[in-house]
């Protein structure tokens, strides 16, 4: 199978795979979060880990490692104050104060290539440690 990449800014690619995930987890709903990481071998950005749909957002920020940069797309559903349901996509960039300062840069100048390459985002947190990405800022950014 022929794989076809998009070229991020910097010289990463990411992968049909990202992509793909990301319009099911989109329009079908099969996936609740989606974590990307960067193969600084390849040049590749891949999916790491995906979370079933009745997965929370306490098991995406527990599959985020403690000592290394991640990418990452929650979709959070809600009911507004009208009780409408809905539902947002975050991206989350994960740049942990313990990662080396190699992968944060990395992480950092190939976030808007990844972010341009997966239509529908609505809102970004970035964080460095757990506090900062916490479900109380993503409730508080959804309103």
């Amino acid at each position: 199978m022929a794989m076809a990449f998009k070229m991020a800014t910097t010289g990463m690619w990411v992968t049909d795979e990202c992509k793909n995930s990301f319009m099911e987890m989109k329009w079908k709903k099969v996936h609740r979060y989606i974590v990307f990481k960067i193969d600084e071998k390849s040049r590749l950005v891949t999916v790491d880990k995906v979370g079933g749909p009745g997965e929370s957002y306490g098991d995406l920020a527990a599959s985020l490692p403690n000592d290394d940069c991640r990418y990452a797309v929650f979709d959070f559903d809600f009911v507004t104050v009208d009780n409408c349901r809905k539902s947002k996509i975050f991206f989350i960039a994960w740049s942990p104060t313990a990662s080396r300062i190699r992968a944060k840069m990395l992480y950092a100048t190939s976030k808007d290539g990844l972010r341009r390459a997966l239509d529908g985002i609505s809102y970004e947190v970035q964080a460095t440690d757990p506090t900062e990405m916490g479900f109380d800022v993503i409730q508080d950014r959804a309103k």
